[in-house]
């Protein structure tokens, strides 16, 4: 008995010390697990359930719904278990590369300089290494299946099919881009993509000068290259309309298919009539695209136009429109009209020799025969003639009393125009005509002249009216003398007189013969 205690007392701490040493693991079926004995990578546990004998022993597990594994220390582990690791997908990325990682449908961008790792369980993994030294963009399959996916430093471009894209990277020029879908890696760089519309011919080209002087192969491939010397203008046309006029000593890129007319005006800056009738008297959009490369003047009918290169004169131009290239030349034309012209000088107040004083207003028509002549000798010709008869007028005036001026207006005229015609012909204008309209008096002179003219006219009056009395009193006596010696005369006069007075009477009533009447009418026209 004693014995038996005993050994019962040796063995069953012994063997309960031993059984508590064992360890079991259940990894679930949607799990995987890591294995550790005293913080050392042991093994990879598939789903199921583990025995392990010792204390040390633990098992970190991870779902795999969840395909990224999110391991400790996954850097060191790697050093000495990277086959078993990398069976289960590590990604790994340098300083010059990038990944993407597929899990499903979904697509994880790794960046460079990772470490990353991904479990290959329910969910379909796969993994893709791209070097950034060799190309920036991925790849055109991958382009397609990244769509509506937005991974970090991944950018995504859309070329259309009327555009072309200019990819910088640094802002510097890469390559052109033609229509299509296309991504770049932009982690550790600036990547950007310009595009431009193939519609438009004559699109703005950034830092135009840099893609013709370092990527010449591009313009090659895609535009057309205008450059001019210091006396060439050239004109650009699309579909056979102008798009650009280039001045001298310019240069310019255009996509292909433009026509380009190169111009030299060393020797002769007017446009002929055909680039008038384009650029001048074509569409409203020509014309405002030419005007700041061209001088225009336009003559009308019955004009003359004087043109002055760089303040010489140069020629005469003839009715019509003429236009001339502006670069290296100042150009200067004015244009005269040859119809006669009216000038009116009004309101000029003047004293007669009299010192009566008088307003006056004088309206003078000219003509410039030799429009050169006039604007050699004459600064301002409008002026000039305007002061010339300012001064006959009152030259003309000054020398008259009112009375003779008022009976001789003409002379004035005569006078005036004797005087200007000899100064104006020397300056090769003619004046045609010459006439006071107005001479307009002070207010108590009009009332001194209304009487004046008042009395002439009633003295005038006085002497027709004496006139015509003694004219009727003469006739009166030759009418008696004849009637004296006629007695049938007498007679048509008294009917005559009966003839009057019937007129002047409704009602007659007659008793007895007519001749009783007329005698008794007579009777009493007598009394």
């Amino acid at each position: 008995m004693f014995l038996s205690n005993l050994l019962r007392r040796l063995i069953m701490p012994n063997l309960s010390r031993k059984i508590f040493m064992w360890k079991t693991f259940y990894i679930k079926p949607n799990e995987i697990g890591i294995l550790y004995h005293r913080s050392d990578f042991k093994k990879i546990l598939q789903p199921g359930t583990y025995t392990y004998f010792g204390w040390h022993w633990q098992v970190k597990t991870y779902d795999l719904n969840q395909p990224e594994a999110k391991i400790e220390n996954l850097e060191l582990l790697l050093r000495n278990n990277s086959s078993e690791l990398e069976e289960y997908l590590v990604v790994r990325t340098g300083f010059n590369q990038t990944a993407l990682v597929r899990l499903g449908q979904n697509w994880v961008g790794v960046a460079p300089n990772q470490l990353r790792a991904f479990w290959r369980g329910f969910i379909e993994v796969e993994s893709h290494l791209f070097n950034l030294e060799e190309s920036l963009e991925l790849p055109a399959q991958f382009v397609q299946q990244v769509r509506g996916v937005t991974l970090n430093g991944l950018k995504k471009f859309q070329i259309s099919e009327y555009e072309i894209g200019l990819l910088y990277v640094e802002n510097n020029f890469v390559r052109p881009l033609e229509p299509g879908e296309y991504a770049f890696w932009s982690v550790d760089r600036d990547v950007k993509v310009q595009t431009l519309s193939r519609i438009v011919p004559n699109p703005t080209f950034p830092l135009e000068d840099v893609l013709i002087e370092k990527h010449p192969d591009f313009v090659q491939s895609y535009c057309e290259m205008v450059q001019l010397l210091n006396q060439q203008v050239a004109i650009v046309r699309y579909q056979s309309k102008v798009i650009c006029i280039l001045p001298p000593g310019s240069r310019k890129l255009f996509w292909q298919g433009v026509e380009v007319e190169i111009i030299d005006i060393s020797a002769d800056a007017k446009l002929p009539p055909r680039l008038v009738a384009e650029l001048v008297s074509g569409v409203p959009e020509v014309l405002n695209l030419s005007c700041k490369s061209l001088h225009i003047c336009e003559v009308a009918a019955q004009h003359v136009g004087l043109l002055y290169v760089n303040l010489e004169f140069q020629a005469q131009l003839d009715p019509g429109i003429h236009a001339w290239w502006i670069f290296g030349r100042s150009l200067k034309a004015e244009v005269f009209d040859r119809r006669q012209q009216t000038m009116e000088v009004s309101g000029q107040d003047i004293l007669s020799k009299d010192k009566v004083p008088l307003r006056l207003n004088l309206t003078a028509g000219f003509r410039i025969l030799d429009p050169l002549r006039a604007k050699n000798g004459l600064s301002d010709i409008s002026g000039y003639l305007y002061k010339e008869l300012q001064f006959a007028l009152r030259a003309a005036v000054g020398e008259k009393t009112l009375d003779a001026l008022l009976e001789d207006k003409g002379a004035i005229d005569r006078s005036i125009a004797e005087s200007i015609r000899s100064k104006t012909a020397d300056y090769g204008i003619a004046v045609d005509s010459v006439g006071v309209k107005d001479i307009i008096l002070p207010g108590e002179i009009k009332t001194i002249l209304s009487k004046v003219v008042e009395a002439e006219k009633a003295a005038q009056a006085n002497v027709v009216r004496r006139r015509e009395e003694t004219a009727a009193t003469r006739s009166m006596l030759n009418t008696a003398r004849v009637m004296e010696d006629n007695p049938v005369a007498l007679r048509l006069k008294e009917l005559e007189v009966l003839e009057r007075i019937a007129e002047k009477i409704e009602k007659i009533q007659v008793n007895g013969s007519l001749d009783s009447i007329l005698t008794e009418l007579i009777r009493i026209n007598r009394q």
